[in-house]
């Protein structure tokens, strides 16, 4: 008798987690495929928890979260001039991931469409497909930036479309909209009458002049727009688990009470943990330029190894690599450069089919780890330079 339904049948696992289970068993494998900082939280982020645990803070907290980290994030994090309400408008989830899953659960009929860049990071199209949506991928150029365009947009839209879902700066290209590129789409979803979901969550690593706007701080579009975010990326809070969703307040209602009945709260030291971090934006700045010393870094070795284009990513910690020169597809480039040279990288077209031709490298890694991978990478692609003469 199979007991599972059919949405839990079709499930499969995400390509980044294949890449891993591969590299299993293997020794000396650098990764350059995992998605977080590699930086413990700091200490003072820690201390804050740890009082919360000495002082008994080990409680059910209510169901949208403490009213000091929701007042915090609407007081002092960068969305704080855009005055969202702490009470009805703010909701603390189980991470970045948390605040998109109960938000496709409350939003979702079945059928509806929700529009997703290609090349994008694979989780988004997955669960919008499990709440009963369907994932129209909206194609990308790199002569572009990677950024929608409202062209292509715009082709997509149908009866059916309900959302548009947008990520900046980007996983996996590192890409940062401009705000001529966040109007456009905000035109679009202003004139077609559609809901914005905009994941920020890397809205702190930002390199150069590139710089963070959110588009629920356009003209008529904080109405229309659910901001999610979460403290991983910017603190080095990953494994805490704590994000939030900022947004109307009958969307943030009915995630609330979406999430009394599945996970019920965040847990509570946690959500301390995090009002305290926001009390101390330079965290996020010392780790920001960690991760700027990183990327100057690779794209210098990167630059050096022939066959390999990169263009420099404006924010998050990957870089897009296009590894077309080589005549291989990219799943099996990452797959040979794992076997070969024990490097994990995750092929582009793990992230959508424009993403084919092109790598994800993370520079989450130590800056040393980092150059000794790249080297190993050097090793790897002279030895198809020769095996094609």
């Amino acid at each position: 008798m199979n007991m599972l339904n059919q949405k839990a049948r079709q499930l499969k696992q995400g390509a980044i987690r294949a890449m891993f289970d591969r590299a299993a068993g293997m020794e000396g494998v650098i990764s350059l495929g995992i998605g977080e900082p590699d930086m413990p939280t700091p200490a003072l982020i820690c201390q804050a928890g740890m009082e919360a645990l000495e002082r008994g803070e080990t409680h059910y907290t209510p169901n949208a979260g403490t009213v000091e980290l929701r007042r915090a994030i609407a007081e002092k994090s960068y969305l704080a001039p855009l005055g969202y309400d702490p009470a009805g408008e703010i909701i603390v989830t189980c991470g970045g991931m948390g605040a998109l899953s109960l938000l496709f659960l409350v939003l979702l009929e079945e059928g509806d469409e929700v529009l997703i860049q290609d090349p994008q990071w694979l989780n988004h199209a997955a669960q919008v497909r499990y709440c009963g949506g369907v994932p129209v991928r909206v194609p990308t150029r790199a002569a572009a930036g990677f950024s929608m365009e409202r062209e292509a947009v715009e082709r997509l839209v149908t009866a059916r479309t309900k959302a548009i879902l947008i990520n900046s700066p980007n996983n996996p290209t590192g890409a940062v909209m401009s705000k001529e590129a966040l109007k456009e789409i905000a035109a679009v979803a202003r004139r077609r009458d559609l809901l914005v979901i905009s994941d920020e969550v890397y809205s702190t690593l930002l390199y150069g002049q590139a710089s963070h706007i959110s588009i629920a701080s356009l003209p008529g579009m904080r109405e229309r727009t659910v901001v999610i975010n979460s403290f991983s990326k910017a603190y080095a809070m990953t494994g805490w688990r704590v994000g939030y969703a900022a947004g109307p307040a009958e969307i943030i209602d009915r995630m609330v009470k979406c999430q009394e009945n599945f996970s019920a709260c965040v847990n509570a030291p946690g959500q301390h943990a995090a009002a305290a971090a926001l009390d101390h934006p330079e965290l996020a700045t010392g780790l920001r330029d960690i991760f700027a010393r990183r990327r100057e870094a690779l794209l210098s070795e990167l630059a050096r190894i022939p066959g390999i284009c990169c263009a420099p990513p404006a924010g998050a910690f990957y870089a897009f690599a296009d590894i077309s020169a080589f005549g291989m597809s990219s799943e099996t480039f990452c797959r040979q450069l794992l076997e070969q040279e024990r490097v994990v990288c995750i092929p582009g077209s793990a992230f959508g089919q424009c993403g084919e031709g092109y790598i994800r490298i993370g520079y989450a890694a130590g800056e040393d780890r980092l150059r000794e991978a790249v080297r190993r990478m050097a090793r790897f692609c002279e030895s198809r330079d020769n095996q094609s003469r």
